[in-house]
């Protein structure tokens, strides 16, 4: 998943007629995303709800909302949230699956895999593996090896918390909680990674009381 890259001051100065003007929308954007990785998932839901609130066209900026969302339980808000974000980045398998996670929720893994949105052009190792997983022409197998090439550096380290990661949640939506469990710890501790995603490995954890928050 990009970062978010643009500021939104300037667009909540121009908003901010009867807003909650506590914070910032940079500040609540700060507080969303301490409380997602502290797993106060509810807290987190609020201080994203805000930024949208001041700042209306950034939505389609906020997939960090959407991770929230779907620990928030709030399913149909959470695809809404990747649906809007595609339109602001087409190329992202990450995007995609968090997609079909929530629509797996409130209709099925049948139903997620015919709403999957088709990606082209993320050559993310190992992301075009967990596409094809997703939509069920691929394998776990195929994830685990593309992730597995190499030598034992940072980079395959990374490879491999990302390919655990979308291994667990898979599982998860397959309502697998043994192998969910298994491929999230090794995202989370085997190859923990300091980034956004090796982060949200642990706050999963941490929500499903695999780790201690």
């Amino acid at each position: 998943m990009p970062r978010l890259t643009t500021t939104l001051f300037l667009a909540f100065i121009l908003t901010a007629t009867a807003q909650d003007l506590s914070k910032t929308p940079d500040q609540w954007m700060e507080t969303g995303v301490d409380a997602f990785f502290d797993a106060r998932i509810e807290d987190s839901a609020v201080a994203f709800d805000k930024v949208i609130e001041a700042v209306p066209q950034a939505k389609p900026q906020l997939w960090q909302r959407g991770l929230t969302l779907y620990y928030a339980k709030r399913y149909q808000d959470g695809r809404d949230q990747f649906e809007t974000h595609q339109t602001a980045n087409s190329n992202d398998v990450e995007n995609a699956a968090w997609h079909f996670l929530c629509v797996a929720r409130l209709e099925g893994v049948d139903a997620a895999r015919k709403a999957l949105i088709p990606i082209e052009g993320d050559t993310r190792v190992p992301m075009k593996q967990v596409h094809d997983l997703y939509a069920g022409k691929g394998s776990v197998e195929a994830v685990l090896l593309a992730a597995s090439t190499g030598d034992d550096s940072p980079l395959r380290r990374n490879h491999l918390c990302y390919a655990h990661l979308y291994l667990g949640l898979y599982f998860e939506a397959l309502g697998d909680d043994a192998k969910a469990k298994d491929h999230i710890l090794k995202a989370a501790t085997d190859y923990e990674m300091d980034h956004y995603m090796g982060k949200t490995a642990i706050t999963h954890a941490k929500v499903r009381g695999w780790l201690p928050k």
